[in-house]
């Protein structure tokens, strides 16, 4: 009996078919190239992409290329004991890290190891390092304030739970301050924080651990660090990890505060592993989906709706410039995935108004709904003063002869950036920056020389503690400044005006 050609193709498929189910996908690869941090695998048919591949000697990999006939990892450990042809197990599981209140006070790196030399971390709960971010149906709109303690930002740029803040300028602008001055603000506010390292020198990091701690931060605040020698890497997974971290507490219910220091590098660690992995490079080099990577980790922060606990992370990414250019490849990207950005400029900087935060090109798009009522019955008109101000003092470098009221204005507006002037690690409470602010707004301030007005009102402040401490209470509570506190306040600070004018005309 013959066979016809098309039943010898279905005789051979079936058995194909069969034959397949009898090969058994081994969990065990072989390498084929290391390098640089990466190594090549053929083997692993099953590997899924963020898992973790154990190499010999106890090393570590992350699996981040899935290729037909291989998978690229990259190690995160030393490289120096493995070699081409070694075998490297499958883990079955994707990167995670601990996560729970065992780690708050302490310093670890991106795999959630401690690295402060305070002993093991006992955390019987982990977490997978990426996460898809909270749906739409499960957040709510953000109506809570940060209060950063710092006057300019609480009063002009204000920042609330669950959203996204930018912080971006040029080297040594006082960016890190920032961040570290909300941490330290944070005591008594219900606010888990978490600070993330990415690229720094070990040298930095000790330092802000030392200012945490002496400011009492550390009780409720986690150091997560990959510093500038750790492999790229680790430097790439760190602000996820973080993440991870805070999304245990946000499920909780809890408020979570995250400083990704900074996104440049951890974009470049990005941009080093992919070159690496042989992906090809875009724009500036960098691969093309070097957008995703700040956009999948940025989209995490929210605040969640009572039904799914009401708790919020609230992200202050930094970005580092290049001469001010906000228009470069990453600040471009990471300012479309912000809620708004807080500008810092060279310029201020040196000529000593620190912060020195551009108030014309920072901006809050959650606004003034992140603000307690106090606060924007007196800031109100304040982002337009400044930009008046600047606008007339660029024009009167040109004549000598002004008119009473461009006097006025340009004499009004650096009294303003005198109150908004503020040493670092010294967070204002919301009620002094509402008392300094109403003083500027009722014009106390008219009379007072501008050398003279930072004494005025820290003196001001200090009276109203001491003999009216009632005023204080009521902005406390109420959050909002009665029509008989503001008369109350006028009088108050009227009667302190002469007093103030009196003492310095003897002195």
């Amino acid at each position: 009996m013959d066979l016809r050609p098309d039943e010898i193709s279905a005789l051979i498929k079936e058995q194909i078919k069969h034959y397949d189910d009898t090969i058994e996908s081994k969990d065990v690869g072989t390498v084929m190239t290391v390098g640089d941090g990466v190594s090549l695998v053929h083997g692993l048919d099953n590997a899924m992409l963020g898992e973790l591949l154990l190499f010999p000697n106890d090393v570590y990999g992350m699996v981040m290329n899935l290729d037909e006939d291989s998978v690229g990892a990259v190690l995160l450990g030393s490289e120096g004991t493995i070699k081409e042809g070694d075998e490297v197990k499958r883990t079955g599981r994707i990167i995670e890290v601990p996560v729970g209140d065992e780690l708050l006070g302490r310093v670890v790196n991106p795999l959630g190891q401690p690295i402060d030399g305070q002993g093991a971390i006992h955390s019987n709960k982990t977490r997978p390092i990426e996460r898809v971010a909270s749906g739409v149906m499960t957040r709510k709109s953000v109506d809570q304030p940060v209060q950063t303690g710092i006057t300019s930002i609480d009063a002009i740029i204000p920042i609330g739970r669950g959203q996204r803040e930018l912080i971006i300028g040029d080297r040594q602008t006082g960016k890190t301050a920032i961040a570290i001055d909300t941490i330290l603000n944070q005591k008594d506010q219900n606010m888990y924080c978490i600070y993330v390292a990415i690229g720094q020198k070990n040298s930095t990091v000790a330092q802000i651990v030392e200012k945490l701690k002496q400011g009492g931060a550390m009780d409720y605040t986690v150091v997560v660090s990959a510093s500038a020698s750790e492999l790229a890497p680790v430097q790439y997974i760190a602000p996820y990890a973080g993440c991870a971290m805070g999304e245990e507490w946000l499920e909780q219910g809890k408020d979570v505060l995250i400083v990704y220091d900074d996104l440049s590098k951890h974009a470049v660690a990005y941009r080093t592993v992919s070159l690496l992995l042989k992906r090809p490079p875009g724009r500036e080099a960098y691969p093309g989906d070097v957008f995703y990577l700040h956009s999948r980790l940025l989209e995490r922060a929210c605040r969640l709706n009572e039904e799914h606990g009401g708790g919020s992370i609230t992200a202050l990414p930094i970005i580092e410039t290049q001469a001010g250019d906000i228009s470069a490849y990453i600040p471009t990207n990471v300012i479309s995935i912000t809620d708004g950005q807080i500008f810092l400029q060279q310029d201020l900087f040196n000529a000593g108004f620190r912060p020195a935060i551009d108030t014309g090109l920072s901006v809050s798009r959650v606004g003034s709904s992140a603000q307690i009522k106090a606060m924007k019955q007196v800031s109100g008109s304040l982002k337009l003063e400044l930009a008046q101000f600047a606008e007339m003092q660029a024009f009167a470098q040109f004549g000598s002869d002004l008119d009473a009221a461009t006097k006025a204005t340009l004499d009004h507006g650096e009294k303003v950036r005198e109150v908004l002037k503020q040493p670092q690690y010294s967070p204002r409470t919301v009620e002094e920056q509402v008392i300094s602010l109403f003083a500027l707004k009722y014009g106390m301030t008219r009379k007072i020389a501008v050398d003279k007005v930072t004494e005025f009102i820290t003196q001001l402040y200090e009276d109203i503690q001491m003999n009216h401490p009632e005023y204080i209470e009521e902005i406390t509570s109420q959050k909002v400044i009665s029509n008989e506190l503001e008369s109350n306040l006028k009088e108050t600070m009227k009667a302190f005006v002469e007093q103030f004018l009196k003492v310095n005309a003897e002195g």
